[in-house]
């Protein structure tokens, strides 16, 4: 079983200006291990919320709002991209995450996800995933290979990632039903919905024989891992294969997991925030038995989103950092992994937006995509390393 760390870490918060001069190059920020500018790749979005990186270039960006959009050659065009899906867009529902096929490069298929109004699940629809082919600047779909069965207001997961083998991942959000009563009747301790989940599926969305609930009556056998919250950030990591998520807590209790096959991590039965507001106890407490601890959870919470593997060149004293995002801190935190345990954190960006998402680019980069609230700039920039 994995041991949590301690959230009573040493902070090293990095300063930032407000907004980067007009140029579009901050001025020099310290870090402990790096110094680096941020330098805006392009502006002008609607709720940035996904980056991928295509060959030959070309980034794609979701819009929480349901449009697909394309940087090219630096600069952002100023058409969505057509045949992308409906998109229910209610609240924290929309387009969510976009990622290539790993052999995209000769099949041309991307997969996207979001929420859909689907007949009986209520009001604010379910989480979906699509895969269709994108050539000619076009998405054109070929079919939904995913529709969760889960019902709620809120908390769609929606996070897309591949392993080596081309196993694709899907985080699905508790959807934000209350916990009451007993605790460990709550959707996301019951494997015969999606509530809650990290799903695992082949490339085609059938489900591979060796999934962990397979054959067991009543299961979902697309699930992986359960008793989650709300994961927003998902990564595997690029030399073990480890699934990394991040997952948002209630007030306070937001974590870092590692979904092993079949494992339950404890929603709400146990945890370490509290009731909104009230701050009064909603778990029954913070271990039990055949639950998962985290590796590293965060009181306060910093409202987990993007997260990334860092393995470039760029920044070498990062290598093998987790960064993880933060909405309600508008901030990036730096996670030092030894042997899959969190030894340290510092928060090396902060002040310039909530951050919806945070990739490693092909260049060695590091790119984030921000949200302004009050109708300010919502770009998507870089880290550059000075000197």
């Amino acid at each position: 079983m994995l041991r949590q760390t301690s959230s009573i870490l040493l902070l090293a918060a990095a300063l930032l200006s407000a907004a980067p001069p007009a140029s579009g190059q901050s001025e020099a920020v310290q870090t402990a291990l790096h110094d680096y500018r941020v330098v805006t790749v392009a502006d002008g979005f609607e709720i940035p919320w996904s980056i991928a990186f295509l060959p030959g270039g070309d980034m794609l960006v979701t819009e929480k709002v349901g449009r697909l959009r394309i940087i090219r050659d630096g600069r952002l065009l100023p058409d969505a991209v057509p045949g992308v899906p409906e998109v229910l867009v209610r609240g924290q529902g929309g387009l969510m995450d976009v990622v290539p096929h790993p052999d995209f490069a000769s099949n041309r298929i991307i997969y996207l996800s979001y929420s859909k109004f689907v007949e009986g699940l209520g009001r604010s629809g379910t989480t979906v995933v699509a895969r269709g082919t994108f050539e000619n600047d076009r998405f054109t779909l070929m079919d939904e290979i995913f529709q969760a069965v889960s019902e709620g207001s809120s908390h769609y997961g929606c996070r897309l990632a591949f392993d080596s083998e081309g196993y694709l991942y899907l985080s699905v959000g508790d959807r934000q039903v209350p916990p009451r009563g007993d605790l460990a009747a709550h959707p996301a301790q019951d494997i015969s919905n999606h509530h809650g989940v990290i799903i695992r599926l082949n490339d085609d969305g059938s489900v591979p024989d060796d999934n962990p609930f397979v054959g067991q009556a009543g299961a979902r056998p697309e699930i992986w891992s359960y008793g989650h919250r709300n994961p927003q950030g998902l990564v595997i990591h690029p030399e073990t294969d480890a699934i990394w998520l991040t997952e948002h807590g209630p007030q306070g209790g937001d974590e870092v997991n590692v979904a092993m096959a079949g494992a339950n991590y404890g929603w709400p039965v146990i945890g370490y925030g509290v009731n909104y507001g009230s701050g009064s106890a909603i778990h029954g407490g913070t271990h039990a038995e055949g639950m998962e601890q985290p590796v590293h959870f965060w009181v306060p919470s910093i409202g987990v989103s993007g997260l990334a593997f860092y393995h470039g060149d760029k920044f070498p004293e990062w290598r093998g950092s987790l960064f993880a995002g933060g909405l309600s801190g508008g901030r990036v935190d730096r996670l030092t992994i030894e042997g899959g345990r969190v030894t340290g954190r510092e928060t090396v960006f902060e002040g310039m937006g909530r951050v919806r998402d945070v990739r490693e680019g092909p260049d060695g980069y590091i790119y984030i995509a921000l949200e302004q609230r009050r109708g300010g700039s919502t770009p998507i920039v870089r880290l550059e390393p000075v000197g």
